[in-house]
């Protein structure tokens, strides 16, 4: 799975091939004078776009540019670093580019952005296409081990076919993921490596996940597996409207994804939940009426809350039903539920943590290593689903390789 490429130039390798890395490639290789290879552990490109596209493949969202920045966050985050990362490939950009690709995008009445076709393998069989015609070069079963400057230059090593293999560049863009869907790839191998170059790394956590709690049989039996909708969600002074689905194991959703990086500062992650927000206290307390007993039952055809709900309320109430119809509505309108821990970071959609902020420049290069960038998740950014992340990727692969193809010309 190799193709030819120019022979003079400035030689560039990508470490990943991801979104980010495919991203970082296509614009190193269309700056013109660089010969672009990608590096892949996998025997495949793209594995985690692919998993992406079980859900339609989620490209970016549709809203004004002032709340997509906001969705974006990490600690040592330089202040509009996002602005400036998105004002070189926002949303708009992104669906141009899909366009270019011969791949219609439509706006869901979410603001999610998917292909017209709902799938991921197209889009990416088009792209590689275009990569290949564009003189990018492909080197797949190939893990990165580590590199090491030689004179102006740097040597990078990988394990193919059970030896080691060492290529020198004149620029490096690692984009070899976070710690989440090790089986595409993304498994978090690199962070040793780059800690031995001395270059500082936030420990990888899962963002985007799924939350333990220990249900009694009585809730799974009427919840799980339900979705629980409209309500407004808080942990501390955050809060995001959304929804959450019941499981097994806890609680997984939109909505508590979004609130991951409040929980985690938590020293007792803790949700508070308000199943009806667009209704009032005193709005509910009337519509139960002259109601004297059976409050619970009575609210939940009266609120039309549905059993799931009603089976959480009792549960974080500790009661089977409630003894007047304020102590009901509290519970409604504030329901508290203690989270025990976080899902692995495997069955994470994406990762916090990763290389920090003060590392780099405004070029995604790490400071320490000249002529070494960084993209996508490996850096310690997180944003929740609906867009942003594969938009983050594109934005940052977008900045690495135009910044990478600068960088070696200027030396």
């Amino acid at each position: 799975m190799e193709n030819a490429g120019p022979s003079d130039g400035v030689r560039v390798a990508v470490v990943g091939g991801g979104p980010a890395g495919l991203r970082a490639a296509e614009v190193a290789a269309a700056a013109g004078g660089a010969q672009v290879t990608v590096f892949d552990a996998k025997s495949s490109v793209g594995r985690k776009f692919l998993v992406a596209g079980r859900g339609g493949l989620n490209l970016t969202h549709d809203e004004p540019a002032e709340d997509f920045q906001r969705r974006y966050s990490g600690p040592g985050q330089p202040a509009q670093a996002w602005d400036s990362l998105l004002a070189d490939f926002d949303a708009t950009a992104l669906r141009a580019w899909a366009a270019g690709l011969g791949v219609e995008t439509f706006a869901a009445s979410t603001g999610r952005v998917y292909p017209r076709e709902m799938k991921a393998a197209p889009l990416l069989r088009r792209w590689v296409e275009r990569l290949r015609a564009g003189d990018v070069r492909f080197r797949l079963r190939h893990r990165w081990t580590g590199l090491r400057r030689n004179g102006p230059a740097w040597d990078v090593d990988f394990e193919h076919e059970g030896a080691v293999r060492t290529e020198t560049f004149d620029g490096v863009i690692l984009a070899l993921g976070g710690g989440s869907w090790p089986e595409t790839g993304s498994d978090g191998g690199w962070v040793d490596g780059l800690s031995r170059l001395g270059v500082s790394v936030a420990p990888l956590a899962p963002a985007n996940c799924g939350w333990e709690i220990e249900w009694p049989a009585e809730v799974l039996e009427v919840a799980e597996g339900k979705p629980l909708k409209n309500l407004r969600v808080h942990a501390g002074t955050e809060s995001v409207d959304g929804e959450l689905l019941v499981t097994r194991y806890g609680l997984e959703g939109g909505a508590v994804y979004a609130l991951g990086a409040a929980l985690r500062a938590m020293p007792g992650p803790e949700i508070r939940i308000d199943f009806k927000p667009s209704v009032a206290a005193e709005v509910l307390s009337r519509r139960l009426g002259v109601c004297r007993r059976n409050f619970l039952a009575e609210g939940t055809v009266r609120w039309r809350l549905g059993p799931a709900v009603a089976a959480v309320v009792a549960h974080a109430a500790g009661v089977r039903d409630f003894q007047d119809a304020g102590q009901l509505v509290a519970a409604v309108k504030g329901c508290r539920l203690r989270l025990d821990r976080l899902r692995p970071i495997a069955e994470a959609i994406s990762s916090a943590g990763g290389v920090r902020w003060s590392e780099l420049d405004g070029q995604l290069m790490l400071r320490s290593q000249p002529g070494v960038f960084v993209a996508g998740e490996m850096i310690d950014w997180e944003a929740p689903t609906g867009g942003y992340l594969m938009q983050g990727c594109f934005a940052t692969g977008t900045r690495a390789g135009q910044s990478a193809v600068d960088w070696c010309r200027r030396r």
